[in-house]
């Protein structure tokens, strides 16, 4: 009696090869940005904001690409010792914003500790100038919204501790999957969810939904 060598399954091509099992990262260290004038972005961050300039770079070589760019890093430090950071590149030139992406999409969220410091901040940012969009009430945090000199929309927020907001998040936590699943095939067939033919742009037009 002949036997056949037994095959093993073929491999999924969807799935692609083998791999180590990821590592959920600690938390954020820095997110960069371009910025026009390095003290400007300093004056803004450091005196009206109130984030410690922590760390300046000074280069004239890209350490990850070998090009010749000179440029200043700077790095401004959060009570959780995470960064947000900025190049200035010496041109007086900002990061364009893309024309096909509304102004409040792209956005930088820094959370603070009570509703209070969120009103205080706004006072703080009207009395130097800054246009403020909020209190904006999204169910689960409270935020308020502006622009930095280099065009950058950034959030202070609060999160909302009351056992109703605690329930609710939870429950979001639990059907995120299926939300983005019920997503996917709605824009698969043109729609957004909870859209029937009527037009989408409004929606996505308005600064004040966000």
């Amino acid at each position: 009696m002949t036997h056949k060598a037994s095959r093993s399954p073929s491999p999924d091509p969807f799935r692609g090869p083998a791999m180590t099992p990821a590592i959920q990262a600690r938390g954020l260290h820095h997110f960069a940005w371009r910025c026009r004038d390095a003290e400007e972005t300093r004056h803004f961050y450091e005196d009206i904001l109130g984030l410690p300039l922590v760390h300046v770079v000074k280069e004239e070589i890209v350490p990850s690409t070998g090009e010749h760019c000179p440029f200043v890093h700077l790095f401004f430090e959060f009570a959780d010792h995470s960064h947000i950071a900025f190049f200035d590149l010496g041109d007086n030139a900002v990061t364009r914003q893309d024309p096909h992406t509304p102004g409040w999409v792209n956005h930088f969220a820094m959370e603070l500790a009570s509703e209070a410091e969120v009103a205080q901040m706004r006072e703080r940012l009207l009395a130097h100038g800054v246009e403020v969009v909020g209190v904006t009430d999204h169910h689960f945090i409270r935020s308020i919204y502006f622009f930095d000199p280099n065009g950058l929309r950034l959030e202070l927020t609060v999160r909302l501790d009351a056992a109703p907001i605690a329930d609710y998040v939870e429950q979001k936590r639990r059907i995120a999957h299926e939300e983005l699943a019920a997503w996917t095939r709605d824009k698969a067939r043109g729609l957004r969810p909870g859209q029937s033919g009527t037009s989408s742009r409004a929606r996505h037009d308005n600064p004040t939904s966000h």
